[in-house]
Parts: structure tokens; C-alpha cells; sequence
């Protein structure tokens, strides 16, 4: 018997099928691709172990501040520790690929882990991401990532310093999630992903939203008996603040570019960034050729990067720059909402769906 509550029957849609895309990808020997596509416990062990005990470590001097130092200081430090926090959704994601560890088990372990500190969903992410990569910016196929995607200045710095709006909204659709209720009209894309005959799948959903929810439930509980009010601050609530360097990063991957596309130059973008920044985003940077070839681990994206270079489009390096042209993008798009970035191809593109 379920424990999971029945949800809504999604609101019937005619019978379609997906799309049938035929991707361009730059050409790789199939040895060194072979190479590439090797998973390391070691190497994987290095980028989760050095990315946790990074977290680990600004939190206890967060942690020791906030009872030792000025409060300006310990402001300054939880901020920060926000800003790191963040980009556990990027090591969440590679951990959902499978792509990390070598061992089975430990990226099934450490997705769990991540997923519980960063709240995300295995369950939900896995399918829907299986989609985007699929079907990448291809409306209704993927709708992980759909354009025109829409930035301002004033938006960025609603959500880059902190963001309750944000955390609020994820809150409670973790809690419609642990009831096993949504609206299939306002959540289409989970209607789409765990259907109404699939009861294994909602059952996982269902139950993990409510793992989340109990754990950060007791972690604040616990902390407030034993009067350490700076952990559930540290633990829980990260995601409500210091979000402003992951957004200039993520925001990145398809931001501007061409939908219903069968070549990944022109719907996702590789920038180039500083080493702390490729360690803290997972080499999310190297966007184009993650898509390209999905299985190669986050930390042989580089590796790949330079085999293919020749083959791609110019990649603007460092965000400055990036965001320089990105904001070219977003200008003209207020007054020609058609208008989408076709980035300069060194060959002829891809074939055409």
C-alpha cells in the first residue's frame, strides 16, 4: 500500500510525441573520448571532499565568529558562506549525471547529501534534466530552461544579496510535494515528468520532499534547545542569501541564445574563468561541451575544452566580459523580443531537425 497520498490526474493533453533531434557535436577521436569519459573515485573525491570541507570550513568560523567576534564580521562571513552554499545545485547536478565517482554508490551517496543541504530533489532533477539534455531549449520537450529567459538589473539585485521570495516559493513547493498535491496547469513540467500511472516514481518524489522537510524540521528543532540559533542559519536557510556570484555564473549557460536548435554552440555558451571559480562551479563554465558530451566528469571538461576549441565559437573570458555581452543581447531583445544571439560558427552548423 502507498503511504503517498493520490495526486491529481494531469489535465489531458492530445497524444504527441517528442522531438527527434539529430545533434551536432564536434568531432572526438573515440579513444580519447573513451579517455575522457573515465570516472575517478580519487579525482571525484577530491573536487566533493574539497568543495564540502570548504562549505565545513566557513560555517564553523561563521559559527566561532558569531560568539567571539563583532557582528559586522560574523555578517560578513555568514554572507559568504552563502555564497558558496549556492553552488552546491552545480555539484548536486553532476552527482544526478553519475559523472563524479566511479563507484556507483558514492554518487548515490553524495547526491543525497547534497541534495538534503541545497534542498533539491533527486528524484524531480534526474528526469528533468534527462529531458534537457535530450530535448536542450526544444519547448514542450524540455522546459527545465526555457527563452527568452529574462534578467534586469534590478531583478539581479532582488535575488543577489537575499532572496526570501525565493526561498519561500521553494518552501512550499516542497510542502505541496510532501502532501503529493500540485496544480498540473502551474507545475506542467512535473505533471509532464511523474504522470499520473506512474506511482513508483510520484512515491520517490513524495517521499524525499518529506526527508527534507522532517531533517531541516529537527536540525532547527535541535538547535533551538540548545540555544545555537547560527545553525539552522548556516544549515537550512543558505539558500535565502548570497546568491550574486552564482547567478552571474549560471545564468550564463543559455541566457540570450537560440531555442530550437540542433547545434549546442548556439544554444549554450563556455566561458572562461579563473581556477576557484571552475573548482566552485564545477567547471559548469565549459557549458557547451557538458552538453555536448554529457558523460565526461566535471573535472575533465577542461581536457575536452581544448580538443574541441578550434570548433567552437569565440568564448568570452572572465564575466565581465561575459555579462558585457550578454546585456547587448538582453537591450535588444526589449524592443525585438525575436532577437536571439546566433554566435559565430568556425564551420558550417550543425544539421537542421
Amino acid at each position: 500500500m502507498s503511504i503517498a497520498p493520490a495526486l491529481p490526474t494531469p489535465v489531458a493533453n492530445p497524444p504527441r510525441h517528442p522531438a527527434r533531434i539529430r545533434w551536432y557535436r564536434s568531432p572526438v577521436d573515440r579513444d580519447q573520448l573513451a579517455l575522457l569519459n573515465r570516472r575517478s573515485d580519487l579525482r571525484g573525491g577530491l573536487q566533493t571532499g574539497g568543495f564540502l570541507g570548504l562549505l565545513s570550513a566557513n560555517a564553523m568560523l561563521a559559527a566561532y565568529s558569531a560568539t567571539h567576534w563583532p557582528w559586522p564580521v560574523t555578517l560578513m562571513l555568514v554572507f559568504w558562506h552563502g555564497t558558496c552554499w549556492q553552488f552546491l545545485v552545480n555539484g548536486f547536478h553532476e552527482l544526478v549525471h553519475r559523472s563524479v565517482f566511479r563507484t556507483r554508490w558514492l554518487n548515490e551517496l553524495f547526491v543525497r547529501v547534497f541534495g538534503f543541504l541545497g534542498w533539491h530533489n533527486h528524484h524531480f532533477f534526474r528526469a528533468s534534466h534527462e529531458a534537457h539534455h535530450k530535448y536542450t531549449l526544444h519547448e514542450p520537450d524540455d522546459l527545465e530552461v526555457v527563452l527568452p529567459v529574462r534578467m534586469t538589473l534590478a531583478g539581479y539585485l532582488g535575488r543577489a544579496i537575499v532572496d526570501l521570495p525565493g526561498f519561500l516559493h521553494m518552501l512550499g513547493g516542497q510542502v505541496r510535494r510532501a502532501l503529493g498535491k500540485w496544480n498540473p496547469e502551474g507545475d506542467r513540467w512535473t505533471a509532464r515528468l511523474f504522470p499520473a500511472d506512474d506511482a513508483r516514481g510520484r512515491r520517490q518524489l513524495v517521499g524525499w520532499a518529506r526527508i527534507l522537510l522532517v531533517g531541516h524540521g529537527l536540525v532547527a528543532a535541535a538547535a533551538y534547545a540548545a540555544g545555537w540559533w547560527i545553525v539552522p542559519v548556516l544549515v537550512s536557510l543558505p539558500n535565502a542569501y548570497g546568491r550574486w556570484l552564482h547567478l552571474l555564473l549560471n545564468e550564463t549557460q543559455h541566457i540570450g541564445l537560440q531555442d530550437r536548435t540542433p547545434d549546442y554552440r548556439l544554444c549554450c555558451r563556455t566561458i572562461l574563468v579563473n581556477p576557484f571559480l571552475r573548482f566552485l562551479y564545477w567547471n559548469m563554465n565549459y557549458h557547451t561541451e557538458h552538453h555536448m558530451y554529457a558523460a565526461v566528469p566535471c573535472y575533465n571538461l577542461g581536457r575536452l575544452h581544448r580538443l574541441i576549441a578550434a570548433d567552437l565559437p569565440p568564448c568570452p573570458r572572465g564575466l565581465v566580459a561575459t555579462w558585457r555581452g550578454i546585456a547587448a543581447v538582453l537591450r535588444r531583445q526589449r524592443t525585438d523580443p525575436a532577437y536571439c544571439y546566433v554566435a559565430p560558427l568556425p564551420g558550417p552548423a550543425g544539421p537542421t531537425d
